[in-house]
């Protein structure tokens, strides 16, 4: 394939300072590292993370100024002297981490997530929200030729994230897990990865809107927490002594304390949403007693990447997206904050 062309700027969403105005404006392409792929991102899921990272209100410092974005689904344009594995016309795929050492502990033993010196989409390295990103060529999800890039990439994260976390609940087919935030942008998706691998789905969300998404994407149980009086109690009763497993993707400080008492016996609480200065609570005695288990599950690595990825090549896996004009993001902010987006946004970085 002959190289194309690529020009000298692009369009991208970028801030000064965190929490400042999101510029829609013209900034240079990239040049890739030796390690590096270009890649022209065609479309970029939307993540809560996201608004965390212009917000700046994790515990982390973000590059500034930031193009943000870790879920960017495209096509590989150029790429450094150093890359194997890799030629021009691949679909490429942005995820959350972009880059670590490969050469630390937890490198070694494939928690690159963890490394001390991961490089971060969107957050420590200029992110999707943009025509051309670079990425690291050891951590760039490998896309099938032909796949949709809008559908594929809410997986890049969202998917990632939550087919880990159902891995870290140690529950076997047939057992109930809780999804607490089960129709947003990552619940939406653990629905079906839960399905997917033999699980019975309760989940946790409010309004009727959700509540039919939740049935359509093969949920069993929906609690409305806008109507339910004893949440804890239904759970119980629903699940007949609780779930064995709960993903919390919810970024409600009550919903996960909750659900510390609605896991069965034996069971595992997982942390996944990240809502800023939160704590998990959990009633010390009722904890022994029931011998439960809390913890917290960040973003896959390379192999949990090629597995979920898997699951959408099969169909088992649908992105229920919205698709919007990059120039959108700001819109799109202000419905994550005010909690209106049912499913995933995907902006088109062509618009």
């Amino acid at each position: 394939m002959s190289a194309p062309v690529i020009p000298k700027t692009q369009k991208a969403v970028i801030f000064e300072k965190n929490g400042g105005k999101l510029e829609y404006k013209d900034i240079p392409v990239p040049v890739p590292k030796a390690n590096e792929l270009l890649i022209n991102v065609k479309y970029s899921g939307v993540c809560h993370t996201d608004l965390h990272a212009w917000k700046g209100d994790w515990p982390l410092p973000t590059k500034l100024p930031l193009v943000g974005g870790h879920e960017g689904a495209g096509v590989v344009v150029a790429m450094g002297e150093n890359v194997k594995g890799w030629k021009i016309g691949d679909y490429a795929g942005i995820k959350w981490l972009n880059g670590s050492c490969m050469a630390c502990e937890y490198c070694e033993l494939s928690n690159e997530s963890n490394c001390p010196d991961a490089d971060l989409s969107g957050y420590t390295h200029d992110g999707s929200f943009q025509q051309y990103a670079t990425a690291d060529a050891v951590q760039a999800a490998r896309i099938p030729a032909g796949t949709d890039l809008a559908e594929v990439a809410p997986i890049l994260c969202a998917g990632i994230t939550v087919y880990k976390a159902l891995k870290s609940a140690n529950i076997r087919a047939g057992e109930w897990v809780a999804i607490s935030g089960a129709c947003g942008g990552l619940g939406s998706l653990a629905i079906q990865y839960a399905t997917a691998m033999g699980y019975r789905v309760l989940g946790i969300d409010g309004g009727e809107e959700k509540a039919k998404l939740f049935k359509e994407l093969g949920g069993e149980i929906f609690i409305d927490f806008t109507k339910s009086k004893d949440i804890v109690g239904d759970i119980l009763k629903a699940t007949n002594g609780g779930a064995h497993g709960v993903i919390n993707v919810s970024v409600s400080e009550a919903a996960i304390e909750a659900s510390t008492r609605y896991v069965r016996a034996n069971g595992t609480v997982v942390l996944v949403g990240l809502p800023g200065g939160a704590y998990c609570k959990s009633e010390v005695f009722s904890h022994v007693v029931r011998s439960i288990s809390i913890v917290g599950s960040y973003v896959g690595n390379r192999a949990d990447t090629r597995e979920a990825l898997d699951f959408f090549s099969r169909g088992l896996v649908k992105s229920p997206i919205v698709i919007a004009p990059l120039s959108d993001l700001p819109e799109i902010f202000d419905k994550m904050e005010k909690g209106q987006i049912v499913g995933r946004y995907v902006v088109d970085t062509s618009k």
